[in-house]
């Protein structure tokens, strides 16, 4: 039913969207060759399934990059996530020599994370094709700005399964640069592995999302939270209030709090329709000050604009309280590692900016660095490539967590710090 109702929104908005062979998918589903959704379409895709399903993310993405690239006649581009899709233009731009030359020779060249008999499927599929090769360096020698509708003039829209929350960053970044002029569309609303929503409205740059009420037994905390907090049900929603979602997906299955905050945008023919706001489970918190993952992307943001030159590639935080003994006898705090361009090393002004501008946005933030009960936050720069390869260790297309709770990630980011 999900399913249906995507395709009939995305049809009646876009209507060469469903055309046979019209859409690339960049999505890897590591033993699962599947759409996002799981919709059983496979004459919509012209990426082989497979080539999503082989065990290494960089391999995977790269794959089905080669065979979106094959045909210039694409109508719809669809992303797991807007990181998958990030990363994927990312290897174009550092590798479009290469996979211009098995374009042209049609012959896939020798990868890590692609097993022999994947390769000799995938290869099978591919035939020479010199005319798209040319078109592919000729565009790629002109830059990447708008690289996306200039590789495939047909395209309508960008298909992808999430936009809020760590995702949000990506998107930002491909609206800003390869995929200028194209709308981004959202169709589902998914939390705890079960789907719940839909986005009928795929015109609208905002996604928001028709909460389905046969699809999952949903519960809903109003925020903030009283007392003695009491569930309330699809009946009971006001618009403009922020609820904690709370979600049963099947009889017989345990009740969950998913850490998602919803909040009520509108009503359609009586059912609500909501807007995901923030993840809980991402805030950050050393003395009970909860900082909210939007908000302090803001601060960070706000921080950057007073460095001329500098542009967010991507950011983790980390409270000191995984760090251990490594963090130095000091108060609780927190580590910021950031990816940027433009900049190779940062200064101690710099470093101390952050700070400077979350005291300023979060009062309570500010009365505890006054008190000396939160310590001084501590800004690092990682080098290039660091967090695609955060994203292969996560082990799961799952969205980017922007509060680290493992040690194994933290190991790997630490390892990156250039500054």
């Amino acid at each position: 039913q999900g399913s249906l109702l995507y395709l009939d929104a995305l049809g009646a908005a876009f209507p060469r969207a469903l055309a046979r062979r019209g859409t690339a998918l960049l999505h890897w589903s590591p033993g699962c060759p599947r759409a996002p959704a799981g919709w059983p379409l496979p004459t919509l895709y012209c990426t082989p399934a497979a080539a999503g399903a082989v065990p290494s993310r960089a391999a995977a993405l790269r794959l089905q990059l080669l065979f979106a690239l094959r045909r210039r006649a694409l109508h719809v581009l669809e992303a797991g996530l807007p990181a998958e899709l990030h990363d994927a233009l990312l290897v174009l731009r550092t590798e479009w020599p290469r996979l211009a030359q098995e374009l042209e020779l049609g012959r896939l060249s020798p990868q890590p994370g692609l097993p022999d008999g994947v390769r000799e499927q995938l290869q099978a599929l591919l035939s020479p094709g010199a005319a798209r090769a040319a078109e592919l360096r000729a565009e790629c020698a002109r830059g990447f700005e708008g690289i996306v509708l200039r590789l495939w003039p047909q395209l309508e829209v960008v298909v992808v399964r999430t936009m809020h929350g760590a995702e949000r960053l990506y998107c930002h970044s491909l609206r800003q640069a390869d995929c200028r002029g194209l709308p981004f569309y959202c169709p589902f609303y998914q939390a705890a592995g079960a789907l719940l929503g839909v986005n009928l409205w795929p015109a609208e740059p905002v996604p928001r999302f028709l909460l389905c009420p046969d699809w999952a037994f949903c519960e809903f905390l109003p925020c903030p939270a009283s007392k003695e907090p009491r569930t309330v049900l699809l009946d009971e929603l006001w618009e403009g209030r922020e609820y904690g979602l709370v979600v049963t997906a099947q009889p017989g299955q345990h009740r969950c709090r998913t850490g998602e905050v919803l909040k009520v945008t509108g009503f359609h023919k009586q059912c609500p329709m909501v807007e995901p706001v923030r993840r809980e489970s991402q805030t950050l918190s050393v003395r009970g000050e909860s900082i909210p993952e939007e908000q302090f992307c803001q601060s960070l943001c706000r921080t950057l604009s007073m460095w001329p030159g500098a542009r967010l590639v991507d950011y983790v935080c980390v409270e000191s309280s995984l760090l251990g003994d490594s963090s130095g006898p000091c108060a609780p705090h927190y580590e910021v590692f950031v990816e940027l361009q433009g900049l190779r090393d940062l200064s101690e002004g710099q470093r101390y900016k952050l700070d400077q501008c979350l005291q300023e946005d979060f009062p309570i933030y500010k009365s505890f660095r006054f008190k000396g009960s939160i310590g001084p936050l501590r800004l690092h720069l990682v080098r290039p490539g660091t967090f695609t390869r955060l994203r292969e260790a996560l082990g799961s297309p799952t969205p980017m967590p922007r509060v680290l709770h493992e040690e194994q990630l933290l190991r790997l980011i630490q390892g990156s710090v250039i500054s």
